[in-house]
């Protein structure tokens, strides 16, 4: 069919063209400003929850850093260990340890100093061996052994001053080694309590950030809105 118009016929192309309704963008913007507001937020919810896992992880951290601290205070005071005067200490040359003088070992700092102190006594008994490198149940046994032979009493006494001195010896760095360790396994604990102290605010320095930029999401979704 023709259509006739001032400018003359119109074919049957131009007329279904003329028909099409044109269109416009104003439906495509709306989309993509509804999709931009979902991703918005999505985005808000997302870092309203990482803030509140930071939250929660500073506070457990911190808790952790509070109950490591508290333990290795009450721990160590129990033992009731403390330092020697200054001058004690020069006469055994440690003056790294002088800052510590007189003081009660309460904290992890002092328990790792006086470990070092009981090391530096340590290694003058049993010319720097350990509790278990000392064979004093041999030297027992080579009493027996000497009995057993018909030694002189004179040789049995000297094998059983022998025997006595490693056994004393023995006893002496097992005792020393062992309270050592335990003020070095309280100076490590100390040190984790430290780490999870610093961890603790590390994640409410995050959590304040993440929930800053919640905030300005949610005044940017407000005035994107309006």
């Amino acid at each position: 069919m023709v259509t006739a118009t001032k400018d003359g016929p119109l074919t049957v192309a131009e007329e279904r063209d003329a028909a099409t309704p044109t269109p416009t963008t104003t439906g495509a913007a709306d989309e993509l400003h509804l999709r931009r507001r979902t991703v918005d937020k999505v985005l808000i919810a997302i870092g309203a929850v990482v803030a509140v896992v930071f939250a929660a992880a500073g506070g457990l951290l911190m808790w952790g850093s509070n109950f490591a601290e508290d333990y290795v205070h009450d721990e160590l005071a129990s033992q009731n260990v403390g330092f020697p005067d200054a001058a004690e200490l020069r006469d055994e040359g440690r003056d790294d340890l002088v800052g510590y003088a007189g003081e009660a070992v309460t904290t992890g700092d002092e328990a790792e100093a006086y470990a070092s102190f009981i090391n530096g006594h340590l290694q003058g008994i049993a010319d720097g061996q350990t509790y278990s490198q000392i064979d004093d149940r041999g030297a027992a046994q080579a009493v027996v052994d000497a009995r057993e032979a018909g030694a002189s009493p004179e040789e049995i006494a000297g094998l059983q001053a022998t025997a006595d001195e490693l056994s004393a010896q023995r006893d002496t760095l097992f005792r020393g080694e062992t309270l050592r360790g335990l003020l070095l396994t309280s100076f490590a604990w100390a040190t984790v309590g430290e780490i999870a102290g610093i961890a603790a605010w590390v994640a409410f320095a995050g959590a304040v950030v993440m929930a800053a930029l919640v905030i300005a999401g949610l005044t940017h979704l407000r005035r994107s809105k309006a």
